[in-house]
Formats: structure tokens, C-alpha cells, sequence
């Protein structure tokens, strides 16, 4: 187990810097997952870290080793793929152990971290099968079993889930956090999925453009983005923007909607500068349903059933809107719904920034 460090790590492709000057500390022991859009740069620094790609400028360290000038194979990383990478014509003992063996590793020492690798995975029923004869999830953990037997000081993994069905992720996010718990080696993650990223990590590096955006537990993430990208690109459904302005009411900070809809901002707001442009972040969760003659309104255009709740989707202000509420609520298409939310769940941004205000 090792520390992972990432100093102003920067890379590029010919002339097009993709990953700008980049500082990244994973202690010793933790799961951070590295998530956000595709082409965020989440994989080159992953693969930044494994050797695969050699760094246009900074250092890397491993422990207390600088291995920036280190070859893949010497850096005591194990990495898993998005592809199996198994071998076809090897049975799934063999697909294990076959690193090992290139390297010469005693047979004694290769059968006992088989053995333990196969009891973790749950994969003895299966160590004289090839491949084809495995479903995808139980590939996967032939991938991570090879991983396990090098004995690593870091696992890296690269969207490993992306190829498995719905059913099958589920069942293999809780397998891997299970593993990291009983190997309690340092992981670093790699995917696309937010919702993979907030129930595997015990924190969660969110990334755009190259740079990271803002690095925390999970529930800290959705609590209290550090930006607009952050509080769209964590949750599900995705939270609602509103366009706004900071208006003083009756002596008390408001924002005022397009509509003239005065909404109470969350605690924490900046005081109140007539016309001071900003969005308004609503969670989709943390909408109720109001009264009638409540001012704020969703006009309903499409509901989405998604069994204990449904999905109103429609119009509020001029803009998409998005509210989540009980299955059983009577709403119909083109009506309005009066709807009300707590300000302590609202979130604040600069309009033009981005950056959180409240």
C-alpha cells in the first residue's frame, strides 16, 4: 500500500496541452474515484499514473518513490481495464497466474496467491474454464483476480464496469468496495458514471477540461458543490438551473425569477445588490408540492413513472425544470403543479462563474 501524489502534472499531445498543471494526493488506503465527462482527461491522468503515458511535466510519486522516469511494469501498479484483456485460449487459472509465472515466481508461492485470489472472487468452481465459458461479471473478476495475485501497492481501474448490464454493475460496485475493504490497498478509479463514483469512493475527484474541479466525499459533493459543473454532474435526475436576480424584498434578500417569482434564497446568500444576475439550484428530490395559489409553478409537459416516485418534467420560469414527487400524486399533462422548496436545500451560483454562492 502506498500513497499516490501527483505534482503539477501536466500533459500534452503535439501542441495541445489536454491536461493542465495538475496537483493530486490519494493517502495511503483510499478509493478515490475519478469521474466527470468524456474527455475530461480522467483516464490520461490515470494512465499517468500507471506509466502508460509519460508526463509532458511534473512528477509523480508512488510511496516515497518519484517514479515519473519509471517503467509500467516497475511501478508495483496493478491496473484493470474497460476490456477483459484475457486470453482466450488459457483457462481461468492459467489468465491468473500468468503473470507470475513470466516473472518466474516460485510454484509454491504462485498456488498459494491463486488460492487466496479464487476465495476472495469466489472463483474456484471456475479455474479450468476458458473465457467463453464465463458470463461478463464473472470475467471481470478473473481481470481483478490477475490484479489481486501481483500483490500491488496500487489498483487502477478503468471503467471497469462499462461492459456489463445494468444488474450486473450493481453487483460488481459492491464487490469491489467489499475487496477494498478486506485488501485495504490504495484504489484509484476511473468512470463516467456519478452514480458509480458516489457509491464507490471515499472521495470523489470531480474533473472538466483537464483540471479538477473539486475533490470530496461524496455527500459533500451533492451537499455543497463547489460550482454550477459540479452540482449539474452530481445527482440523478440532474439539478434544475433557474436564471435569476438578486432583488431586496421587504428589507430581505430575494431572487426573482424571470415570471417575477420571488423565491426566499438559500441561508448564507450575499447580501442583496438590486439586479445582481445569478442561478438558482433546485434538486430535483428536494421539491414538495405546494398549496393552491402558491407563486411557484411547474407547467407539466411529460411524467416519467419511476415506481415509488414519478418524474414531472416541464417548464418553470421560461426554463427545463425537473421535479421528482410520489407516485401517486394525481397530475396531468399541461396543468400546473404548485410546487415549494425549503430554501436550506437550495444552492446559489454566479451566473457568469459558476461559482458557488450559498
Amino acid at each position: 500500500m502506498a500513497r499516490v501524489l501527483l505534482e503539477q502534472v501536466a500533459k500534452r499531445f503535439g501542441d495541445t496541452l489536454v491536461i493542465p498543471r495538475l496537483d493530486l494526493t490519494i493517502e495511503d488506503g483510499e478509493f478515490v474515484v475519478l469521474v466527470g465527462p468524456s474527455g475530461c482527461g480522467k483516464t490520461t491522468t490515470l494512465r499517468m499514473i500507471a506509466g502508460l503515458e509519460q508526463v509532458s511535466e511534473g512528477r509523480v510519486w508512488i510511496g516515497d518513490r518519484d517514479v515519473t522516469d519509471v517503467p509500467p511494469g516497475k511501478r508495483n501498479c496493478a491496473m484493470v481495464f474497460q476490456s477483459y484483456a484475457l486470453y482466450p485460449h488459457m483457462t481461468v487459472r492459467d489468465n491468473i497466474t500468468y503473470g507470475l509465472r513470466v516473472r518466474r515466481v516460485p510454484k509454491a508461492e504462485i498456488e498459494r496467491l491463486l488460492g487466496e485470489a479464487v476465495r476472495i472472487l469466489g472463483l474456484e468452481a471456475f479455474l479450468d474454464r476458458r473465457p467463453k465459458q464465463l458470463s461478463g461479471g464473472q470475467q471481470q473478476r478473473v481481470a481483478i483476480g490477475r490484479a489481486i495475485v501481483r500483490q500491488p501497492e496500487v489498483f487502477l481501474f478503468d471503467e471497469p464496469l462499462s461492459n456489463l448490464d445494468a444488474k450486473l454493475r450493481v453487483e460488481m460496485r459492491t464487490e469491489i468496495r467489499q475487496l477494498h475493504r478486506r485488501l485495504g490497498n490504495t484504489v484509484v478509479y476511473v468512470t463516467h458514471d456519478q452514480v458509480e463514483a458516489m457509491t464507490l469512493a471515499d472521495r470523489v475527484c470531480v474533473m472538466h477540461e483537464g483540471r479538477i474541479e473539486q475533490i470530496a466525499a461524496p455527500l459533500e459533493l451533492y451537499e455543497r458543490p463547489a460550482n454550477s459543473f459540479v452540482a449539474a454532474f452530481i445527482g440523478t435526475p440532474a439539478m434544475n438551473f433557474l436564471e435569476a436576480r438578486m432583488v431586496s424584498r421587504e428589507g430581505r434578500p430575494m431572487a426573482r425569477l424571470a415570471d417575477g417569482t420571488h423565491l426566499a434564497p438559500p441561508p448564507g446568500a450575499p447580501a442583496a445588490e438590486s439586479g445582481v444576475p445569478v442561478l438558482l439550484g433546485i434538486r430535483p428530490e428536494h421539491v414538495e408540492v405546494g398549496e393552491a395559489g402558491t407563486p411557484f409553478a411547474l407547467r407539466v409537459r411529460e411524467i416519467e413513472p419511476l415506481g415509488p416516485a414519478k418524474l414531472l418534467i416541464g417548464e418553470v420560469a421560461g426554463s427545463r425544470f425537473v421535479a421528482q414527487v410520489d407516485a401517486h400524486l394525481p397530475v396531468e399533462l399541461d396543468a400546473l403543479c404548485r410546487l415549494t422548496v425549503p430554501p436550506e436545500k437550495m444552492h446559489l451560483f454566479d451566473r457568469e462563474s459558476g461559482r458557488a454562492l450559498a
